[in-house]
């Protein structure tokens, strides 16, 4: 049995085969429709999602499964004081996998020691989150068609984002990746990404603060939003929400193959007019995670669909 806490828990041949899946599954949905027949899927979010969590329900349902859970720790027994390795131990007797997003960084790990059933890091705190990566790392492979030799520009919140920190992880494993990191002072990429993962895997990456700065060599942008949930006090958030917008104007200094993901929810740092223009690929980019997550269920069920 295996669980998926981070992106390096899968090698670069289980990613490619993962993602070979994802594609054959966006090819061939029919095929993969009774895949997961009596097959449950526990969502456990003890912290707000729509994405992730409708995209893995989502999945599931697609695959021929049911979904059961709950989308906020004030509708579980962790209300009452329940531990997360006692709820997984009573989802256990219930499901056949799971996938958890919770607000302290390694509470995942902690149900995964204890579960008799896979378990899926859907999110926890600012850490990791590897099916996010996983939907990312596929958007790139679909729309670039490769992984290698890409300028990948990481802008706005890389201090708390766990995206951007398990997406790092994720591509420092491939060949000629260079990345721009793109933030303010405050919110720079913590040090044990820059020195336990860039510099000792001797990717290269340039700091810069201005965006305008870096858009022009970038092949991908990858936007996040400064999330209000990461900060201490509202005075420090309300200075640095507004820090990056990308809008018309600033994309017009980007090439014409650029392509912008965001893991979103986005709040105002792409402006609408942004989303008309064809190297948006944030919403392909969510449909990419139905298939991510459809492909993961399986590969962790161990279903092989001939």
């Amino acid at each position: 049995m295996r669980h998926l806490m981070s992106p390096l828990d899968l090698s670069v041949e289980e990613l490619d085969q993962l993602m070979d899946l994802a594609n054959d599954i966006e090819k061939n949905p029919a095929k993969y429709a009774h895949a997961c027949d009596g097959k449950r899927l526990a969502t456990l979010f003890y912290e707000p999602s729509t994405r992730t969590r409708l995209s893995f329900e989502a999945a599931m349902m697609n695959l021929g499964g049911t979904v059961l859970g709950f989308s906020s720790a004030d509708s579980s027994s962790a209300s009452k004081g329940e531990s997360v390795s006692d709820t997984i131990r009573v989802v256990s007797c219930f499901a056949d996998i799971c996938a958890m997003r919770h607000p302290k960084e390694g509470a995942p790990m902690v149900a995964s020691m204890v579960s008799s059933i896979p378990v899926i890091n859907a999110g926890d705190g600012g850490h990791q989150h590897p099916t996010q990566t996983l939907t990312d790392l596929l958007t790139i492979r679909s729309l670039k068609g490769r992984m290698d030799h890409l300028t990948i520009g990481l802008c706005g919140d890389l201090k708390f984002g766990r995206t951007v920190h398990s997406l790092i992880n994720a591509l420092v494993r491939y060949t000629g990746i260079k990345f721009i990191l793109i933030s303010p002072e405050e919110l720079r990429v913590p040090d044990y990404i820059r020195d336990d993962v860039l510099r000792a895997n001797q990717v290269p990456f340039e700091e810069v603060i201005k965006l305008e700065d870096a858009l022009p060599s970038l092949d991908l942008l990858y936007m996040t939003r400064v999330q209000k949930e990461r900060f201490f006090n509202e005075e420090d958030y309300v200075r640095m929400k507004d820090f990056y917008i990308l809008d018309k104007a600033k994309m017009e200094l980007a090439g014409p193959d650029m392509l912008v993901l965001h893991p979103l929810p986005r709040v105002n740092e792409i402006a609408v007019e942004v989303d008309q223009d064809p190297r948006a690929a944030y919403f392909k980019q969510v449909q990419y995670g139905v298939y991510a997550r459809m492909a993961l269920i399986l590969t962790l069920l161990g279903i092989e669909v001939k």
